[in-house]
């Protein structure tokens, strides 16, 4: 007779400590992401790029470009905020003509959201406003120090990701709240 098990599996031992070259790696990517997160720096990057969009909205229209069209509670999920921040963000980009619903294909009753011409061109205005202000900051890198930091920093996205992944595989179910 088999025995199964009700107890959660343990989660994955984190390491004793961390490597000082990891601990660096850390330290690094929390400063780049202050910087980047900073609303002097968002500001300045919708000058720009000539979109005067708040930076919930810059990032919703970043995900649904990088993505086919999404219901809002899958962009909900994807950007880790409450479905209610999403409607509220989906509205005021469709009054502002850069997104608009979609009929889902697999459901009838639901809606995607999908970028409009005007949402296209504002994604691309605000990609190519921070490539060239990263351009400028870079410049003293060689074409092969940009191409080794672009392929690493694609890898560990993709490490993150695949542990991500991982990580939320091995973790218990929520329980319903009653």
């Amino acid at each position: 007779m088999v025995r199964m098990s009700t107890e959660p599996p343990e989660p994955s031992p984190l390491p004793s400590a961390a490597a000082p070259e990891v601990i660096e790696i850390e330290r690094a990517l929390t400063r780049i992401t202050y910087l980047s997160t900073r609303a002097r720096q968002h500001d300045r990057l919708m000058t720009l790029a000539g979109v005067p969009l708040d930076r919930a909205a810059v990032a919703l229209l970043r995900q649904v470009a990088d993505s086919e069209p999404l219901r809002p509670g899958e962009l909900a999920q994807r950007l880790g905020v409450e479905a209610s921040h999403v409607t509220r963000t989906v509205q005021q980009l469709q009054k502002s003509g850069h997104v608009t619903r979609v009929p889902d294909p697999d459901d009838g009753r639901a809606q995607r959201i999908e970028l409009t011409g005007a949402g296209r061109a504002a994604v691309d205005r605000i990609r190519d406003a921070g490539a060239r202000g990263m351009q400028l900051a870079l410049a003293d890198w060689s074409p092969q120090e940009l191409g080794q930091l672009a392929a690493l920093f694609h890898r560990m996205v993709d490490d993150f990701l695949s542990y991500s992944v991982e990580d939320e595989t091995e973790q218990p179910a929520a329980a319903p709240r009653g």
